[in-house]
């Protein structure tokens, strides 16, 4: 199986099998956007506990990318302070940038996401989540 492939199945299976993909009563991160050039729609929702992110869910619907990319999100950011929250962020638009010193390890089922590069247009529906998480984390701390 080639290194293409494994990451074809590594969206397909968050696709199919979206992990945290719920409502999530009592969010202190409540936040929602769309690609209107494709139609992905992406709700985060989260609470902050300590710090960081004690829970956090997604809604939506879209294509595979916007989908699976918002699952994998949801497993990466769990736990995490907020500034680890943004400096993952920014780590995975680095990589949908196609930055060469991104710390593919760090990112662990998001490098799947990496050959998204390969088309332009698509790079939007993989960052719509992570970019309303990022605003939303904005958000919370500066009123808090």
């Amino acid at each position: 199986m080639s290194l293409d492939d494994l990451y074809r199945e590594v969206i397909l299976d968050h696709y199919k099998k979206p992990r945290n993909k719920r409502h999530l009563d009592g969010a202190d991160i409540d936040l929602e956007h769309n690609n209107p050039l494709c139609g992905d729609e992406i709700r985060i929702e989260a609470k902050v506990a300590d710090g960081g992110i004690g829970d956090i869910t997604f809604e939506g619907q879209g294509c595979s990318i916007s989908q699976a990319s918002a699952s994998m999100l949801t497993e990466q950011a769990k736990g995490k302070s907020l500034d680890e929250v943004e400096k993952l962020v920014l780590a995975f638009r680095g990589l949908m940038a196609g930055k060469e010193d991104i710390d593919d390890e760090a990112l662990g089922d998001l490098v799947a996401l990496k050959g998204v590069v390969k088309y332009p247009v698509r790079i939007k529906c993989a960052v719509l989540a992570w970019d309303t998480l990022q605003e939303g984390v904005q958000t919370f701390k500066s009123s808090h």
